[in-house]
Order: structure tokens, then C-alpha cells, then sequence
């Protein structure tokens, strides 16, 4: 609600623009007719064109969110485009003439009647809409960023329309209140346009240090692919939680296996198939994802009747990575019985963001059920989720009836598929468990050995960093600690420390971890330019040999040739702290958080 307030309050405050000076004469030619019937049919069809039309530019921009990581540099680019007609309304008028065209022929068929006739007013208003083109046309433009990464729906269409309503109050105070208005809103215009190029020129300077790769975290926060970026963070601190963005959900999610189970993290399950499950209430409808793979967009409508499974999971999660097994397992076991497996992929990471890897992850994991891709966290926000993985259990009536956070508990979460499949009518529904023999980094862990705990490379998240003071988002020179405590770990080279992960500027270099688990994982990354960088494990000093993960060879050898998670240790017994080191033979590689098990 708050944001179709302060859309509508854009709108009003549109009017203190140079460029609303031509739309006046048509808004003062019905200032001696009775407003009902002349002048607000007039304002009723400016106000509807120009909800019309954004609404359709929003719709053809979803192909820029489609487009991937080109869509991102074709978000820039419309970005720069949007600042430059706020900085040079010459440009705007420019690139707006053919709707000028079409109003000022609209208005010539009008302007000769005669009498307060409605039909005659609202295509006045029609032209109107379209000759303020060049006033509305970067501010719409703004608007339609944020709609776009929306996702096109009826909820864009209400925000466009809030602004348009907001311009034509404005308007309807000047036409009611006549020369003393139209006075004071040309003594405001000087402020309004300085207002304008400001917004102008923050906007090409955002664009410029994107393009500049100035800071990495941006990209992910304010291109057409990834997260609503700077207008977005505004609009949550002013309390718009419906819309989200990446880094203000980053401070509240946890994977699950991060904390320990209890009441805020796992429901209790049924008691021997009984009837007790509660009603949490109606479940979202799955809106606002990007894309869908493997399946149409899923609607609420498409869904009821049948059980439904949400598995919110990002691919690189190690927790969900060790749930997927079984999750698959109860996709294909109860499919034919009316079950219905929707995987909702909130990535943690940037490159999580991209359509690309998560297609290619899916593949290799033998995902065949549907996903949606939430980067902007729509479907996140609206189940008020916090964690990965988090499995929500919906019935047939559309219900939320159980929910479970973390690793763990299958038994119990296929006795609610049973249950419910049951109370949807399902026949002969089966009482014996999946069984599921999970390998590689999809093993379950040994949590009784485990005392390391994630750990997070870039600056935003970091914890227990033993080469000394951290340098953010610039390159700087670190030394490894010698012998560092138990889960304390450090850099060696030179390392540039961004937001969410560490960056290897140049020449060769190392990161060591202090740990006890059986388990080490680590999420890396090669360059931009996707070159293969080499890398050398070592445990205590020594090859890995019989410990090594499945991305490693006996001798501690292994690539980096993609984003993802990689096993490094995989040890037969993991009862005691060990030393581990990773040496990079090559710069540009990324890391981003260990995890153990």
C-alpha cells in the first residue's frame, strides 16, 4: 500500500517540470466547462494512456530479464538512456516525437467541437497523455525498470496507474483553482528541473561505476537480472516489504542447517499418519518469478486439487544440496498420486542469479520437476521465508498444513505427503518410506563430528579473519596466519575482499582454514572470462591422499571451471581439528563461503 502512496505522490510532484508547459493549454481549454463532464474526463483519459502504454513497455521488457546476463548490459544501457533525457529534455522530446505526433492529431479532431461533450474530453485526454510524453517519458522510464523487474501483473499496471492519478490531480487543482496555480507552478519549475538533472546525473554515475566494475555487488543489485537496486532499497527502508532486494534479505536468511533445531525452525511432525496437522493459512500464489524451468508459470488455479510440495533451495547451498535426494524421491514416488514438487530457487549469491548456471546445476543434479527462478524474492518474501532449504506442505484446498526448515526429518515430511494425498481423495496411497542412498556432496553429514560452522569471504559476513585487517573492495597485500586457531582462517597473496566473496588480484595465492569436521566445502568461481584456474590442497601440509573431496585428486590437484560449491575433504574419520590450505596457481578466481559437514 505504501508504495502506491509514494507512487502517487511522484505523480503530483511530476507537475513542477518544464516540460508540463505544453499540456496546460489543453487543460485550461476546459476550464470554463463544467468539470464533470469536460474536465475529468479529460484527466480520466491522460491518466489511463499513460497507464495503458506503461504497462505495455512493461510487458516487452520482460525479454530483458530473459535475455540473462546480456539482459543485464541492455538494463544499463536503458538506465543510462532514462538519465540522459533527465539530464537533456531535448533528448526526451527527441525520442517521444512520434507520441507527440499522434496526440497533436488526436487533439486537432477534438479541439473544434463544441460543447461540454465527455466522449470529445476523454480523447482530449487521450492526445494530452500523449503529448506529455516527453515530461512523463523519464520518470515513466524509471517506473518501468522497477515494473519490469516486477514482473509485468496487475500490481505494475495499479503502480502506473497511482502516478498517473497523482499528475492528474495535480492537474484538476490547476484546473479548478485556475491562473493562480498555473502562476505558482511556473515559479517552482526552476527547482523541479534542477531536481530533474540531479536524478539525471546520479543515474549515469551509478551506470558508469557498474560498467567500470567499481563494485561488484551493484551489478547483482540493479540489472534487470538480479535484484530492484538503489529504488528498491529506498522503498524497504520506507517499510514496502513486498519488495525486496538481495542484500536487505541477505541480513535475515540462514541456511538451515546453520542453527539448531528448535520451535522457529522445525514444525513438529504428525504422529503416526494422524489427523493433527494445523492450518497455517492459505498458501501464496507463486507470482513474480523471472522465468520457470521446466514447466509454464505455475498459478493457484493450476494447483488446486493437488498437494503441493514448495522446496525454496539456491544451488549452491550445501543443506539443500544433501535435502534434493530426497526431494526428488517423493516427486517421482507420489507424482501419479496428485503431488506436486515446485522447487523456488532464492539465490544467495550473485551468479546464483544467472538463468544459465542454475539450468546447467539442475541438470547435473536431475532436477526434473518444476522451478522458479526468484531473484527478486517475490515468492520468498511472500511466504515470510527466512531459511534454506524450507519445505512447505500445501493441500489440495490450497492450505499451508506443515512446514519444516533445515536438513533432516524425512521420515516424518513424507508422512505429511502421505497424509495429505490421502485427505485429497488419492488412492491407495503408500505407508513405506523413500529410500534414498545419497553420494558426493549430496552424503548426508556426520553432525555429531562437526564443530566448523559456514564461513563467509566477503567483507559483509565475514567472521574469524586471521591475516589482520580487512581492505574492503580494493586489492591489498595479506599474510596467512602461521598456526591460527580452530575455525579461524586467512588469506595469503593479493586478494581484493568484496561484499559477498574474495577475489585473487594477482599473481598466485592461498586461503587456510582451521577446522574439525569430516567434511570441507568450498563456493568458487573462475573470472569473467570464465578461464580455468588451477588450485593445490593440502591437510596438514600433506597431500589430501584418501581424504580428498570429489573435486580433488589424491595428489590435492583439482580446476576451477565454473560457479558452484566444491568438495575438497572428504575425510574417513573427521574426530580431530586439521589444518587446510588451498593454493590458486592462477589469479582471478573467486571465493565466496566455506561449509562442512
Amino acid at each position: 500500500m505504501l508504495i502506491i502512496v509514494l507512487a502517487y505522490l511522484g505523480g503530483v510532484l511530476t507537475i513542477l517540470s518544464p516540460c508540463i508547459l505544453p499540456v496546460l493549454p489543453f487543460v485550461f481549454s476546459r476550464a470554463q466547462q463544467p468539470f464533470v463532464r469536460s474536465g475529468l474526463p479529460l484527466l480520466a483519459g491522460m491518466a489511463l494512456t499513460f497507464a495503458l502504454v506503461a504497462s505495455l513497455a512493461a510487458v516487452g521488457g520482460g525479454w530483458v530479464v530473459a535475455a540473462n546476463q546480456y539482459g543485464r548490459w541492455v538494463a544499463l544501457a536503458l538506465v543510462a538512456l532514462f538519465g540522459l533525457t533527465l539530464l537533456f529534455p531535448q533528448l526526451a522530446e527527441r525520442l517521444t516525437r512520434p507520441l507527440v505526433a499522434l496526440g497533436g492529431r488526436l487533439s486537432n479532431s477534438v479541439q473544434h467541437e463544441s460543447g461540454p461533450r465527455p466522449a470529445s474530453s476523454f480523447v482530449l485526454g487521450v492526445a494530452t497523455g500523449l503529448l506529455w510524453a516527453p515530461c512523463a517519458g523519464p520518470i515513466l522510464g524509471l517506473i518501468l525498470t522497477g515494473a519490469a523487474l516486477q514482473g509485468a501483473s496487475a500490481a505494475s499496471t495499479l503502480l502506473l496507474l497511482a502516478y498517473a492519478a497523482g499528475a492528474a490531480t495535480s492537474l484538476a487543482a490547476a484546473l479548478l483553482l485556475g491562473n493562480r496555480i498555473f502562476a505558482a507552478m511556473k515559479r517552482s519549475l526552476g527547482v523541479g528541473e534542477w531536481v530533474r538533472r540531479a536524478l539525471g546525473a546520479a543515474m549515469l554515475a551509478g551506470v558508469a561505476a557498474i560498467a567500470l566494475g567499481l563494485d561488484t555487488g551493484v551489478l547483482a543489485q540493479v540489472s534487470t537480472a538480479s535484484t530492484g537496486g538503489l529504488e528498491q532499497k529506498l522503498l524497504d527502508r520506507l517499510g514496502a516489504s513486498a519488495a525486496g532486494g538481495a542484500m536487505q534479505a541477505s541480513n535475515t536468511m540462514m541456511r538451515g542447517a546453520d542453527a539448531a533445531p528448535g520451535p522457529a525452525m522445525m514444525a513438529a511432525a504428525p504422529g503416526a499418519n494422524g489427523p493433527g496437522l494445523p492450518d497455517e493459512g492459505a498458501a501464496p500464489a507463486l507470482d513474480g518469478a523471472v522465468q520457470w524451468l521446466n514447466s509454464p508459470p505455475l498459478t493457484s488455479a493450476d494447483l488446486r486439487g493437488k498437494v503441493v510440495l514448495v522446496d525454496f533451495w539456491t544451488y549452491s547451498c550445501i543443506n539443500c544440496l544433501r535435502t534434493l535426494p530426497y526431494v526428488k524421491a517423493w516427486a517421482a514416488k507420489y507424482r501419479d498420486q496428485g503431488l506436486v514438487v515446485v522447487g523456488v530457487h532464492a539465490p544467495e549469491f550473485a551468479f546464483e542469479r544467472d538463468v544459465g548456471n542454475v539450468t546447467e546445476a539442475m541438470k547435473k543434479l536431475g532436477i526434473d520437476y518444476p522451478v522458479a527462478i526468484d531473484n527478486h524474492y517475490a515468492i520468498w518474501r511472500a511466504f515470510q521465508n527466512q531459511y534454506w532449504p524450507a519445505h512447505y506442505f500445501i493441500d489440495a484446498k490450497g492450505r499451508i498444513r506443515h512446514h519444516h526448515f533445515g536438513e533432516g526429518n524425512y521420515a516424518e515430511s513424507e508422512k505429511v505427503i502421505q497424509q495429505l494425498l490421502r485427505e485429497a481423495g488419492a488412492p491407495e496411497v503408500s505407508t513405506d518410506i523413500a529410500r534414498v542412498d545419497a553420494q558426493g556432496v549430496q552424503q548426508a553429514p556426520d553432525m555429531a563430528g562437526v564443530k566448523s560452522f559456514e564461513t563467509y569471504l566477503g567483507w559483509q559476513r565475514a567472521e574469524h579473519f586471521g591475516s589482520g585487517p580487512v581492505t574492503r573492495d580494493a586489492a591489498a597485500v595479506y599474510d596467512a596466519p602461521a598456526d591460527p586457531a580452530l575455525n579461524t582462517w586467512g588469506l595469503q597473496g593479493r586478494w581484493l575482499v568484496g561484499q559477498e566473496k574474495a577475489t585473487l588480484a594477482s599473481g598466485q595465492g592461498r586461503i587456510v582454514y582451521r577446522f574439525h569436521a569430516r567434511d570441507l566445502h568450498l563456493v568458487l568461481g573462475p573470472g569473467a572470462s570464465g578461464k580455468p584456474v588451477r588450485f593445490r590442497v593440502s591437510i596438514d601440509g600433506r597431500p589430501p591422499g584418501a581424504a580428498h573431496g570429489m573435486d580433488v585428486a589424491a595428489d590435492g590437484s583439482g580446476t576451477v571451471t565454473e560457479q558452484r560449491l566444491y568438495q575438497l575433504v572428504r575425510q574417513p574419520d573427521g574426530g580431530q581439528d586439521r589444518s587446510f590450505s588451498i593454493e590458486f596457481l592462477d589469479p582471478d578466481v573467486s571465493a565466496y563461503a566455506f561449509t562442512f559437514g
